[in-house]
């Protein structure tokens, strides 16, 4: 593998999803971490599959606007939702599950769908869980 071009570095103290710190090395993220209500804890905090989305949510648009702009397509306004499950494994691991739902304004729904399709291609965070996790994308159009 080569160099990368950037590398985030972040910490996790304490007693991780349940209560604990998650730190970014420059300070620019500090977070209190907080098992979610939806998981039986108390909430008050983020959680690892929030990160996750909005990690991936983030990138994909990044993507999205990139693809968009090398192909000279223009639109009016955009959103990246992602959602990101976590599911109980069989062997009492457990497992992730992600669905992107991209909203574009100014397009018809086929360049939508082809700018979502590209830009899949070529986010890293697709490119990660490309064939790991169940994954979903649709595109919506105003």
């Amino acid at each position: 593998m080569t160099d990368g071009l950037y590398t985030a570095v972040a910490t996790s103290t304490g007693d991780g999803r349940a209560g604990g710190r998650a730190v970014t090395d420059d300070g620019a993220l500090d977070l209190t971490l907080a098992v979610p209500t939806g998981l039986g804890g108390p909430g008050g905090g983020t959680n690892p599959e929030q990160l996750f989305a909005a990690g991936w949510a983030s990138c994909f648009h990044s993507a999205l606007k990139g693809v968009a702009a090398a192909q000279r397509v223009t639109f009016s306004d955009s959103a990246v939702v992602a959602e990101v499950s976590i599911h109980p494994a069989d062997d009492g691991a457990f497992g992730l599950s992600a669905a992107l739902h991209v909203e574009l304004a100014g397009v018809d729904q086929g360049t939508a769908d082809h700018l979502v399709e590209a830009a899949h291609k070529v986010c890293p965070y697709s490119n990660a869980t490309r064939g790991n996790i169940p994954v979903t994308i649709d595109a919506t159009v105003a």
